[in-house]
């Protein structure tokens, strides 16, 4: 049982609740980068050279079987070993975007804790000062 508890209170403490939400919402946010990339960026990269399509760009390792056709995925599904380096284009091309992505973000958030002013100090309580007043009064007619 002591294991259960311990596990238990690791799992509710904050940073791993924190951790899971990130986790998380950075799955989403990379679905988010994939489709810029895949669906914006990449077709736009493709028409500046020639109309590639990146996720067709392999060289296959293995013989060609008659009657598959030369695409990446018939390939694959047909068993033949592939160097598909333009799937991996894409993957990088999508790192590099991720990543300036989350540096823009931190230099922003670091960026507006620097801006923020210190906060002016607590104005002290009148029960406070009325306790230091007569403090002070004490030690006077010592």
């Amino acid at each position: 049982m002591g294991m259960m508890q311990e596990f238990r209170e690791f799992a509710i403490k904050g940073n791993v609740m924190d951790l899971a939400v990130g986790v998380i919402i950075g799955g989403a946010f990379g679905k988010i980068v994939d489709s810029v990339v895949n669906d914006l960026i990449m077709p736009l990269v493709g028409l500046i050279f020639g109309k590639l399509d990146f996720s067709n760009l392999f060289v296959v390792l293995g013989s060609m079987p008659e009657g598959v056709p030369r695409t990446l995925d018939a390939l694959k599904k047909a068993g033949v070993p592939v160097f598909a380096y333009g799937n991996f284009i894409t993957v990088a091309v999508n790192f590099i975007i991720l990543a300036f992505i989350i540096f823009m973000m931190v230099k922003q958030i670091n960026r507006l804790k620097r801006e923020a002013p210190p906060e002016p100090p607590a104005a002290t309580p009148e029960d406070i000062m009325l306790l230091r007043e007569i403090r002070d009064s004490l030690n006077r007619k010592d």
